[in-house]
């Protein structure tokens, strides 16, 4: 019980209220880290676990977070406190309740998601590295966005694949796409936009009251593109979404060829996380990437 008192100590600090566990619930759902509800008569909180050297990896997730909400755009949790002891590292945040998809929240959720887009810095990047998956995701500052792709996106993970044994045609093909990657930009340049960088389905829901909130960041400063690439990867969004982002703050043309282009890095993620089943996925997205060059 002493990692859950600790928890509580470090809430009640926290929150100047005092807090003590009287009911631990078990949440599933997530692969990387252990999910727990934990309340006592007035309060409830929702708490991520795990191993102790993780601490930093919550500390990039609760910044992100309150990043989010520091762009006054969509909902996120709000983070309450990280920490750790001998066993374990931990993050809480604000519990909210969660309700199923709405038309209304669709819309609600490309237009924050655009609303969101609109923040900008000047520099591509952020201010910590974080993760992407459990993968570390690096975010060194640059001022030009197709260096920052190229050397901390793209060539991180084929690095990270040739360390994994993946080697041959997706190592050469990935060089050769990484030297042409301006091909893929003729049109404005690039803004510094807000991401959450991981926005796949399983990142967003709604309130109660229909509002949606995104939660699991991997934040970073970059091309909103890849933002609305990732939602089509896997699916989940709805038509009524990307109709909402479009009217909010409209595409460029080239989007169709450069969301596979930033689709490849997740790609490239899951090759290095999950293993080869990924592999035929990757070959074949650089092969037509490629096919755009000539």
């Amino acid at each position: 019980m002493s990692l859950w008192s600790d928890i509580a100590i470090q809430i009640s600090a926290s929150t100047n209220t005092y807090f003590d566990v009287e009911k631990i619930s078990s949440i599933s759902g997530g692969c990387i880290n252990q999910a727990y509800c934990i309340e006592d008569s007035k309060h409830i909180f929702f708490v991520k676990l795990n191993k102790t050297k993780s601490l930093r990896m919550f500390e990039a997730e609760a910044t992100g977070l309150q990043e989010i909400k520091n762009s006054n755009s969509l909902r996120a949790p709000n983070p309450i406190c990280w920490g750790r002891n001998e066993t374990n590292s931990w993050l809480v945040l604000e519990y909210i309740e969660m309700d199923h998809i709405t038309k209304n929240g669709s819309a609600a959720l490309g237009i924050g998601l655009a609303e969101m887009h609109r923040i900008s810095f000047e520099k591509f990047g952020w201010m910590q590295n974080n993760t992407i998956g459990s993968t570390p995701q690096i975010n060194n500052f640059s001022l030009d966005w197709i260096q920052f792709w190229r050397e901390h996106r793209l060539g991180y993970q084929l690095q990270l694949a040739k360390t994994n044994g993946y080697t041959g045609r997706l190592l050469k093909q990935g060089e050769y796409l990484m030297a042409e990657l301006e091909a893929f930009f003729p049109e404005t340049p690039q803004v510094a936009s807000l991401l959450h960088g991981d926005l796949w389905s399983g990142n967003y829901s709604y309130d109660l009251a229909g509002c949606p909130v995104l939660y699991d960041p991997a934040i970073y400063y970059g091309d909103r593109e890849t933002d609305l690439a990732m939602t089509e990867l896997f699916g989940g969004f709805s038509t009524t979404f990307y109709a909402a982002y479009s009217e909010a703050y409209p595409l460029d043309p080239g989007y169709k060829t450069r969301k596979i282009l930033y689709n490849l890095y997740h790609i490239l993620n899951h090759l290095n996380l999950f293993g080869g089943s990924y592999l035929n996925q990757a070959e074949d997205m650089m092969e037509k990437l490629l096919t755009e060059i000539h």
